[in-house]
């Protein structure tokens, strides 16, 4: 395959990319890079690594079988009381879940358009919300799937180029590969991790690649399309952990990633805050628009509705959601509890969920020669299991016993 029919085969992993690399994502990899510098560089290497290993099982189920991977949690259970406990996971972390975390989506793509226009967020994010309605409301994959990449490039120049304009240290850039842990980094490396290994992108890419292909005879592009997809995400993810490492000391607590636009301007000018907020509205802008579509996703296929983009339900499904996000936006805040039940959900869920797809991604009678080869089952099952801390770790931080 050349480089150009690589290039054009990019679809849904770019829009896998664009749900990750969100307001939250900025702010942990700043956040990261502006307190342990280039120390945990190693962080985004595994997680885009682990990141590849699940969304290419996600990505191959829903090209071989044609189901979404609410349906196939639906449909592996006779027991109703399993049925119905996957079921209300699914809807609650996934449904719920990405509606609490919209109104950070948005407000952090607002908060950028903030910055380069003095106009309060309060009234760019419901402006942004309401684009973002617009385009899922045309019901036009191909649409939005384009509409989503151009913003993946725009956010993935912007964010390079502040982070060349910075002029980081390469040599220790090298060296971050190195997998260590500095005192006081568990936290960040969570936060790392969990912000790239995202449960509701699982959903999502099973769903699209149905859009995008008709074939299994497709599944070598779609492979292609996940690395090459994932692999520009932890780039974009690498540029501005590195950028927050060469603007400021190591130690430094940064509060606000709103404000980070504004604190490199003294330190490298205009252009560097310029570039760090258009990538920020990027960032925004596209999970603001991608968490809505994977919450319709998995919540229709869990119901076992019609995935239909232009379908009453799962229009209504994915217009809560964005309307959740506009409401709290324009009040300017964000439903912190809405958020701690969703990490919760979340926390919970996702281990089932890497749990499943090695399952069934093992059995023959549904994927015949495309199950699990050994070396597959075992980068998959070393995911699982950080999965699994991830998740407790999360259950206990909110539990407050760590």
């Amino acid at each position: 395959m050349s480089i150009v029919e690589r290039i054009k085969a990019i679809g849904p992993g770019a829009m896998v990319a664009a749900a990750f690399i969100g307001p939250g994502t900025v702010t942990t990899a700043s956040v990261t890079g502006a307190r342990f510098g280039y120390a945990l560089i190693w962080t985004i290497a595994f997680s885009v690594i682990a990141t590849i290993v699940l969304q290419e099982m996600s990505a191959r189920l829903g090209l071989v079988t044609r189901e979404g991977l609410g349906e196939a949690l639906r449909e592996r259970f006779d027991n109703p009381l399993p049925q119905f406990v996957s079921i209300a996971l699914v809807v609650s972390a996934i449904g719920i879940g990405t509606a609490a975390y919209e109104a950070g989506n948005i407000l952090g793509g607002a908060a950028g358009l903030a910055t380069i226009t003095g106009v309060s967020q309060t009234v760019w994010g419901p402006l942004m919300g309401l684009i973002a309605g617009v385009l899922l409301w045309t019901g036009n994959y191909k649409l939005i799937e384009r509409a989503l990449i151009g913003l993946v490039a725009i956010m993935g120049v912007s964010f390079l180029i502040d982070a060349i304009l910075i002029g980081p240290d390469v040599g220790a850039i090298m060296g971050g590969f190195v997998p260590r842990v500095p005192d006081g980094s568990a936290f960040v490396i969570t936060g790392l991790i969990g912000t790239t290994v995202v449960g509701y992108n699982l959903f999502l890419h099973a769903s699209s690649v149905q859009e995008r292909w008709s074939s299994v005879e497709d599944l070598g592009e779609c492979r292609t399309d996940t690395v090459l997809s994932i692999v520009v995400g932890g780039f974009i993810t690498l540029a501005i952990l590195t950028t927050a490492a060469a603007a400021f000391p190591v130690g430094t607590n940064i509060e606000d990633v709103g404000t980070m636009a504004q604190q490199l301007e003294p330190l490298v000018g205009t252009h560097a805050k310029i570039f760090f907020s258009i990538g920020l509205f990027a960032a925004g802008f596209t999970s603001a628009t991608t968490a809505p579509l994977a919450g319709a996703y998995a919540t229709a296929g869990a119901l076992g509705w019609e995935r239909d983009l232009t379908s009453t339900r799962f229009r209504a499904v994915w217009g809560t959601i964005l309307l959740v996000g506009v409401v709290f936006s324009a009040l300017g805040t964000s439903p912190v509890q809405a958020i701690l039940f969703a990490q919760v959900a979340n926390g919970i869920l996702l281990p089932i969920i890497a749990l499943f797809l090695i399952y069934v991604m093992n059995d023959r009678t549904t994927l015949g020669d495309y199950v699990n080869t050994t070396p597959q089952n075992v980068l998959g099952g070393v995911v699982t299991v950080v999965v699994v801390w991830l998740g407790l770790r999360t259950l206990l931080s909110i539990a407050g016993v760590i």
